[in-house]
């Protein structure tokens, strides 16, 4: 197979998030995308098979298991495809749904693609895992934002939403991964969506991932998109509203999404990032 390499959420290959991408991986089995996946070593790698109708069927794999979805691989395969078929709307067949992503080119040349998140639904986060949570990331309840209570969100794979109160309690990350890893597993979290709120519409994110095998995510689409899923139906901002993410600062790679959350309650979340090619 021909494994591309891009980063997602950035313009610098040395930020944003990469991603491994096989736009044409028909005929490969479980066994050798996991293996591709693992060699490639990036946390997600998407792999294509491309449809008689038109449409792309896509898998996301870890370098140590398949996940349901992951934003910042498809961002970036809707990317590579551009770059080599031309820019338009892409309708991606995916374990969760049907996703469509856009691509167009910036102002500045690169190629920037918005994806449409399947709806997104906020659940409770039991005392009992919340409990076990901060634990294992080393928090007291002393340190959450009572503003942005913690819940767990979906919007296309689960992720528990926890708010630091001051983002030198987000930039401290050193957490129990043997701890975190086993509750995760327990309760199909694919990554913990660890935020602090700069100003209404501004935030700051990070995402340790180790189901995937890796401390931290640099930008991660999927948990962005639940994010804005979650603030639209706790109402913790006005909608529609135009939201900024930065994440992987703290890990020296840089990321920027645009979260765009419209006002109808069961749409999806529109995740739009920029890629370039390693």
């Amino acid at each position: 197979m021909d494994v591309l390499r891009y980063v997602a959420f950035g313009t610098d290959p040395a930020g944003g998030n990469p991603a491994g991408v096989v736009l044409d991986a028909t005929g490969a089995d479980d066994a050798t995308m996991l293996a591709t996946a693992a060699e490639v070593g990036y946390s997600e790698t998407a792999f294509v098979t491309p449809s008689d109708d038109g449409t792309l069927s896509v898998r996301y794999f870890s370098p140590l298991a398949e996940v349901p979805f992951c934003g910042h691989a498809t961002i970036a395969t809707a990317v590579a495809h551009a770059d080599r078929h031309g820019t338009g709307t892409l309708i991606l067949q995916t374990g969760v749904g049907v996703v469509p992503v856009t691509t167009a080119v910036a102002d500045d040349g690169t190629t920037v693609a918005t994806l449409v998140s399947v709806a997104p639904h906020t659940g409770p986060l039991a005392e009992a895992d919340l409990a076990e949570l901060l634990s294992a990331l080393r928090w007291s309840a002393d340190d959450l934002d009572p503003a942005l209570p913690p819940r767990a969100a979906y919007a296309g794979a689960w992720h528990p939403v926890v708010a630091a109160a001051d983002r030198s309690r987000l930039a401290d990350l050193d957490y129990d991964m043997p701890a975190l890893t086993a509750l995760m597993a327990r309760r199909g979290w694919t990554t913990i969506d660890l935020v602090w709120r700069e100003s209404p519409t501004v935030f700051h994110a990070r995402n340790p991932f180790p189901p995937g095998g890796v401390v931290e995510d640099p930008a991660t689409g999927a948990a962005a998109a639940a994010f804005g899923g979650y603030l639209r139906e706790l109402e913790l901002v006005p909608v529609p509203a135009t939201l900024t993410i930065h994440q992987g600062a703290d890990m020296g790679r840089p990321s920027t999404i645009t979260v765009s959350v419209p006002a109808g309650r069961d749409t999806g979340i529109a995740v739009t990032g920029a890629a370039v090619p390693i």
